[in-house]
């Protein structure tokens, strides 16, 4: 059996292209949704996935209409391998697991996956590179206001314990605590 799976990302979208190009490939049933890739929760796929059997081909009108990447694409497709199930594509027919050469295309998809996280890797290096020389602090918001800071450790130099001057200034002992700690290592250098 042939299952089309269609998919548009907003309300605003229409199915009618993708689902008139599945029945003409020749899909006997079709799933689909509106709901964007970038979301987990795609219900009609999880129901056209659960619904594949042995011998069955998966198709949809093209692959970014299934995944929001190629990891994403790969994990699908592992899921339908394990359905015992195909998969094609209409608009890149080179993507088709029911040939002989499907073991290559999953093949060059992971390639193309790595190269994907590697690329994503190097453009939120060179982004956060980028924040830091703008002055852009990363990281939690310090608990304590630099003022609120001096005025702890002086609540402590005058013999208040770190539990008193947590309740004091509203935050966890181990704030007082870390920062005992980081005003002794300032002292000793």
């Amino acid at each position: 059996m042939i299952y089309g799976y269609a998919r548009v990302s907003s309300n605003g979208q229409d199915l009618a292209q993708q689902l008139a190009q599945l029945t003409a490939a020749g899909c006997t049933k079709i799933y689909s949704e509106k709901a964007s890739a970038a979301t987990a929760e795609r219900p009609q796929l999880k129901r056209v996935i659960n619904a594949l059997g042995i011998g069955d081909v998966l198709m949809v009108t093209a692959t970014d209409r299934l995944a929001r990447n190629t990891r994403d694409l790969l994990n699908i497709l592992h899921l339908v391998q394990k359905a015992g199930a195909g998969f094609r594509s209409i608009a890149e027919p080179m993507v088709d697991t029911t040939s002989q050469f499907a073991a290559v295309i999953i093949a060059v998809l992971g390639i193309a996956a790595g190269w994907e996280r590697h690329r994503l890797a190097e453009r939120t290096a060179a982004g956060r590179t980028q924040a830091i020389a703008r002055g852009v602090k990363f990281g939690r918001r310090a608990a304590l206001t630099p003022y609120q800071q001096a005025v702890a450790l002086q609540q402590l130099e005058d013999g208040n314990t770190q539990r008193t001057v947590a309740i004091m200034f509203n935050v966890n002992q181990s704030t007082i605590s870390r920062l005992l700690k980081q005003s002794e290592g300032v002292k000793s250098n």
